[in-house]
């Protein structure tokens, strides 16, 4: 794949609000989503936070499609390089919106493909940092795996409870969780049920980092800005590499990180950025 196509070119429109981080008062985009504020707290950031506080954003079909729309949107603006996503103090999602799964029917969610939607919305090229505070159950603990990297603040609670409603997670909960902290640890919570601290989360590797809840978006921004800052081109190409590799054997990942390398070669940010290095000083990097 050549390089150059990892980053499309185009601008959109994004949308407004401030929550959580004081920077955000520098927005300067405006545009409007039923279940999101979305602001840009710092230069190549943007910043998505759920928000339907009334049922401690339960992930709804219509906020699933906000999100697909707000990260597309993300993904084709040349002034973003990576998304943090984040919901309230109290809750970063307490689950799915139970009030409109539990008439629904096999014949229902099986013709709907119900929830398939959830995976695609996550599936951007850009970095996707997950900032959780307060409840990630079901499918808000399902959402943040999704992301690149998993910050959560102190009081965070994980858990995937779906077997105490009949049913199991249907949005990647039985794959990423096992993937990411064992089959052991995974088997028992998800058999039953039981929630878990960001400490713990911490410690199994499922998140990166624990902040206090108060700082934890000002830190995921932090770093946010820092990887926006990097050569985009590299930046996108990293995490293809990280993600392609963790769906094939480590022989064939290795050869499409070699293949992948090598195309680096072609880029104006890989001369500036070695430029740079010789010559002592902070890159410039063009994206290019």
């Amino acid at each position: 794949m050549a390089l150059t196509r990892l980053l499309a070119p185009g601008r959109a429109t994004l949308a407004r609000g401030a929550v959580g981080v004081r920077a955000a008062a520098q927005l300067r985009f405006s545009s409007t989503y039923d279940n999101l504020l979305v602001t840009r707290p710092a230069a190549g950031v943007q910043l998505v936070t759920l928000n339907r506080p009334k049922a401690l954003n339960a992930l709804s079909t219509p906020l699933i499609a906000d999100l697909h729309a707000a990260l597309r949107a993300a993904d084709a603006d040349a002034d973003v390089g990576v998304v943090v996503l984040t919901g309230s103090e109290k809750a970063f999602a307490a689950g799915a919106d139970i009030k409109e799964m539990k008439d629904k029917t096999f014949a229902d969610v099986a013709t709907e493909n119900f929830i398939a939607g959830w995976s695609a919305a996550m599936q951007i090229r850009k970095p996707v940092i997950a900032a959780v505070n307060g409840y990630a159950l079901g499918g808000g603990c399902e959402l943040a795996m999704m992301a690149d990297i998993v910050y959560a603040g102190d009081k965070a609670v994980f858990g995937q409870p779906e077997i105490k409603l009949g049913i199991i997670p249907g949005a990647g909960g039985t794959q990423r969780l096992t993937r990411a902290i064992g089959r052991a640890r995974a088997m028992e919570l998800i058999l039953t049920g039981a929630n878990f601290s960001a400490e713990e989360a911490a410690a199994w590797g499922l998140v990166a980092r624990v902040f206090p809840a108060a700082e934890l978006v000002d830190e995921a921004v932090k770093t946010a800005a820092r990887i926006a800052g990097m050569g985009r081109l590299a930046v996108l190409a990293a995490k293809q590499s990280i993600n392609y590799g963790l769906e094939v054997g480590q022989a064939e990942g290795l050869v499409f990180e070699r293949k992948t390398f090598h195309s680096l070669f072609a880029t104006a940010d890989q001369k500036e950025g070695m430029a740079a290095f010789a010559e002592k000083r902070k890159p410039r990097f063009t994206h290019a």
